[in-house]
């Protein structure tokens, strides 16, 4: 339980980072990107290994559903903000559905290969 809170404290201290970041050089992109982006940055320079944040990752992500709650129940605020474009809305979520996954296939066999070469 608490090797799950230490990982947990190190994702959100690099959310925090980002924040501090984002705020310091006035950078457009969101806190949570930029913290996200640098992680992975020391992820491929194997500074951080994935061991220290893996178990809390997949927690937070096994709930995810759970913590895009108030976000979903947020949008229902602005329905009037959406009006009219129902179908645009549903062209744009399909084709970036449909890009993620891509995008996301992509990754997966690239990295499939190099592990298959590294082994």
């Amino acid at each position: 339980m608490i090797r799950i809170g230490a990982h947990i404290l190190i994702l959100y201290a690099f959310y925090y980072v980002g924040m501090w970041l984002q705020n310091l050089l006035n950078i457009v992109m969101p806190g949570s990107i930029i913290g996200m982006l640098l992680l992975l940055a020391l992820l491929f320079m194997r500074v951080i290994r994935p061991q220290w944040i893996g178990t809390g990752a997949q927690l937070l992500i096994a709930h995810m559903p759970l913590l895009f709650l108030p976000v979903t129940v947020g949008v229902i605020s602005y329905l009037h903000v959406f009006k009219g474009k129902g179908l645009w809305i549903i062209v744009v979520t399909l084709l970036s559905t449909v890009a993620v996954m891509t995008v996301s296939g992509w990754t997966v066999q690239i990295m499939a290969r190099r592990r298959g070469q590294h082994e």
